[in-house]
């Protein structure tokens, strides 16, 4: 048996019937960690050590990790096919380091359509987790973490309570 994980339970449903009994399709329902919210000036980024990201998984998520986790150790093969783009790409890598997946047991793919042909072309061609969008990711969520939230203190303080200002502002 192999599992497929992908971000959205209704994905899962369908490419769970295109691929067939060989397969069992579960859903991340998105990010499974984020920046944590305490410690380092609340950012969850050493700021003094090169910028490292923190990460924690958050309670809202703690119950489908521990279900993938169960799931991980019945299952030989783990295919990571979460979206195409840097945000997909992160969830993998995500889930790739918190469900402690070695990469022998780990390939990634991704799809632009969930037809059948277009999932059996992704299973045929699988790759590992591109580390580039990865870092993008990253580098955007400090960004946010960083100078998102410092600004938007910031002109609650000075203009007016709920405002926020986000990457295209900031």
């Amino acid at each position: 048996m192999n599992l497929v994980i992908v971000e959205s339970p209704a994905k899962a449903k369908t490419i769970e019937k295109i691929l067939g009994k060989d397969y069992i399709v579960r859903s991340s329902y998105g990010h499974v960690r984020d920046l944590a919210k305490d410690g380092y000036k609340n950012t969850g980024v050493e700021v003094d050590n090169g910028y490292i990201p923190h990460y924690v998984v958050p309670d809202a998520k703690k119950k489908s990790v521990a279900e993938l986790k169960k799931l991980v150790k019945t299952h030989d093969k783990i295919i990571l096919a979460t979206d195409e783009d840097r945000e997909g790409e992160a969830i993998s890598w995500h889930l790739k380091e918190v469900l402690n997946l070695p990469d022998k047991r780990v390939s990634r793919i991704t799809f632009t359509e969930i037809t059948p042909p277009a999932i059996m072309a992704a299973m045929e061609h699988p790759r590992t987790i591109d580390i580039d969008l990865v870092n993008a990711q990253q580098a955007r969520r400090v960004l946010d973490r960083l100078f998102g939230f410092e600004l938007s203190g910031l002109l609650w303080k000075k203009v007016r309570g709920k405002l926020s200002a986000g990457r295209v502002q900031s």
